[in-house]
């Protein structure tokens, strides 16, 4: 869902350092939610040097390559409404970029975005060689200029779509010298898991394996190894067809909520809670209405599959459809 931080790196240039320190930055939260309520983590830094990914527990929530952290908001309406990118330790802002459209990347987009794949974005630099950087913020919410010194805590501009992505959510990049560091496991050596000492949060950050691969609509109750492999996915269907929203879920625990919710041109269609009593794994569940009376009204259609284990929020995967006229 987030940038190929490579290419990027290259076109947010060094502009300002700031004098050396000994030590290397604490972090604080870069955005204003809280975790596990408004906001959760969805990819960490993959640490496996080849094909594959794996996250610094040796799970399994991130992608091949991935260069960061993804914090990700629970919607597209908590988008719009505008949260907030916030410096996670204080510098001086580098470079920046603004200019980019809101705008989901598609197979006909993206070449659009080569060498830009993380958006609208800002850069800070702390000394000593380390920077963060703050990725797919929105369209012209940028608040701070490359030269500006900004404390951690100060607002680097707003939440947003742009560049690589199809959800809203900052991705957030530390680097050392130019090379990508995880701030979970700052001193990892291909082991799994790190001493909380050895993070570079201020604050522990919780981590749970459970999380969703993916969700879609189908007009169907689809098969799990279609599911699997993504042909249960469908992105039109008829006025007259059901509509079936499905989430695939890992690594969740007896007890834990999957909430499946629909709504289109009409609004709300539907809301449906299941209890996963016995989880596997890797499971799915799918729920559905057929078609009303007259046919669905044709326009677009967005699904949510959110996973929660009590009051907190572990993954929400959306999907969309469109009804044909």
């Amino acid at each position: 869902m987030t940038a190929r931080l490579g290419t990027a790196l290259a076109i947010l240039t060094l502009a300002v350092a700031l004098p050396a320190t000994a030590q290397p930055p604490k972090l604080s939260l870069p955005l204003d939610c809280d975790i596990g309520r408004t906001c959760y983590i969805e990819d960490y830094v993959d640490t496996d040097p080849g094909p594959g990914q794996r996250d610094y527990t040796c799970g399994i929530k991130s992608r091949d390559d991935h260069r960061g952290i993804d914090f990700m908001l629970l919607s597209f309406d908590d988008m719009e409404a505008g949260v907030n990118v916030l410096a996670a330790a204080s510098g001086t802002v580098a470079a920046t970029r603004d200019g980019m459209a809101d705008t989901p990347v598609t197979a006909e987009t993206r070449d659009a975005i080569r060498g830009q794949e993380c958006g609208n974005a800002v850069r800070v630099d702390h000394g000593d060689g380390w920077q963060t950087l703050y990725c797919h913020m929105k369209q012209g919410s940028l608040s701070v200029r490359q030269g500006d010194m900004v404390k951690a805590g100060d607002v680097l501009g707003q939440v947003g779509l742009s560049g690589l992505t199809n959800a809203p959510h900052v991705h957030l990049g530390v680097l050392r010298d130019g090379q990508i560091v995880d701030p979970f496991a700052p001193d990892a050596r291909d082991t799994c898991g790190a001493p909380l000492d050895q993070s570079l949060w201020e604050i522990a950050l919780p981590y749970d394996p459970a999380g969703l691969f993916t969700a879609g609509f189908s007009t169907a109750v689809p098969e799990f190894e279609a599911v699997r492999s993504g042909a249960a996915r469908a992105s039109t269907a008829q006025p007259d067809q059901p509509i079936v929203l499905y989430g695939h879920v890992f690594y969740a625990q007896p007890g834990d909520l999957l909430t499946l919710t629909a709504e289109g041109p009409q609004g709300e269609i539907f809301t449906h809670e299941i209890t996963l009593d016995a989880p596997q794994a890797q499971l799915f569940r799918a729920f559905g209405r057929k078609a009303p009376e007259g046919g669905w009204e044709p326009g677009d259609y967005r699904g949510y599959v959110r996973l929660t284990r009590g009051e907190t929020i572990l993954a929400v995967r959306h999907a969309d459809i469109t009804i044909a006229p």
